[in-house]
């Protein structure tokens, strides 16, 4: 892990406009490969993780204990040189130990401010569903606005800010379901599930003397990370294609079986995630598939399925949000439409 902790920044980092396609594919593909040597046969939950890093949103990670949550999370921090924190969320941990407090120093007299845990460009917040609610929605603020206010003074996080959490199924004893309103600024929910044999068996090999994150070492660092997040701000989005975005969030909000649609938050995030899937595919414009790929990691987790809505073998959130898929005309685009 590591300390020095990325200033916020206001200008886009020198060299953006000089970087290619094929330079923003040459870097995330170091990143990928770094996280992957530790990760074995989960390339989709890798390249989601990237994907809110570059999208500058958050991601949650929800699955049973052991296979492999944290150590995605800590692999992709291990792979930027940039300062990382994990925070292990338990029923008596304090908002405060998040955030941070104000302390009174004796000698000048004046309240002094002592950084939390989340003042980190990458903070892994481990098994965020066993803290109570009021320490869950100390991360609130620092989420959607990249600061912390303590005693009515704002402090800045530092650029870029990922929140990387994972959180046990509510089935489990001693979890807490995460506010509608927490469970909204993550961009993206996604599974680890179980690896297949051969993953496995590899795990096992590789595992039984040494901890595979010792040789992870930084790929990159934040400096360039926060180009390849401006670089993929500018790829382009035809107005079709932002309509269309809208259609499919507003399909949510009418569809009988669900009793909360997707905000106006996830459209705007569905969008930022269509041009990083973009990018990651070595376009700079995005495509249907790119909403369409990303609607359900992206939407399924913040929608609530109407009282009595059940399916027959598929959630009742992601089974209308197919559903909604099939039903919403695709527009016809190019590449620059």
């Amino acid at each position: 892990m590591h300390e020095q902790i990325a200033d916020p920044v206001d200008a886009a980092p020198a060299g953006v406009e000089r970087l290619t396609a094929e330079q923003f594919a040459e870097h995330t593909s170091r990143i990928i490969a770094s996280v992957s040597s530790v990760i074995d046969g989960k390339p989709d939950a890798v390249r989601s993780a990237l994907l809110c890093l570059l999208a500058e949103g958050h991601l949650l990670i929800e699955d049973v204990p052991g296979v492999g949550k944290t150590m995605l999370a800590r692999a992709l921090a291990a792979s930027v040189d940039a300062a990382v924190r994990r925070i292990q969320f338990t029923p008596d941990l304090l908002p405060g130990d998040v955030t941070g407090v104000a302390v009174y120093d004796p000698v000048d007299r004046e309240f002094e401010f002592k950084r939390g845990a989340v003042f980190a460009n990458i903070v892994i917040a481990d098994e965020i569903n066993r803290a109570s609610p009021k320490t869950q929605s100390a991360l609130l603020e620092a989420m959607e606005e990249h600061q912390v206010t303590v005693d009515g003074a704002s402090h800045p996080l530092p650029d870029p800010f990922l929140v990387v959490a994972t959180q046990n199924p509510l089935e489990m004893e001693g979890t807490y379901p995460l506010p509608e309103a927490q469970r909204d600024r993550f961009m993206m929910r996604i599974s680890m599930g179980y690896p297949d044999a051969a993953a496995e068996t590899t795990m096992i090999r590789q595992r039984e003397t040494v901890n595979p994150l010792s040789r992870v070492t930084p790929v990159t660092d934040a400096r360039t990370v926060r180009m390849l997040i401006e670089w993929a701000r500018r790829v382009h989005v035809a107005e079709s294609l932002e309509e269309y975005a809208v259609a499919l969030a507003q399909a949510t909000r009418m569809d009988p079986s669900l009793h909360l649609g997707a905000s106006p938050r996830a459209t705007l995030q569905l969008v930022r995630a269509a041009k990083v899937h973009a990018a990651l595919d070595g376009r700079d414009f995005v495509v249907p598939d790119d909403l369409t790929d990303l609607l359900i990691p992206v939407f399924a987790h913040r929608l609530l399925a109407a009282r009595g809505v059940h399916r027959a073998g598929a959630q009742p959130v992601e089974a209308a949000l197919r559903q909604i898929l099939s039903r919403v005309p695709v527009p016809l685009v190019g590449a620059r439409a």
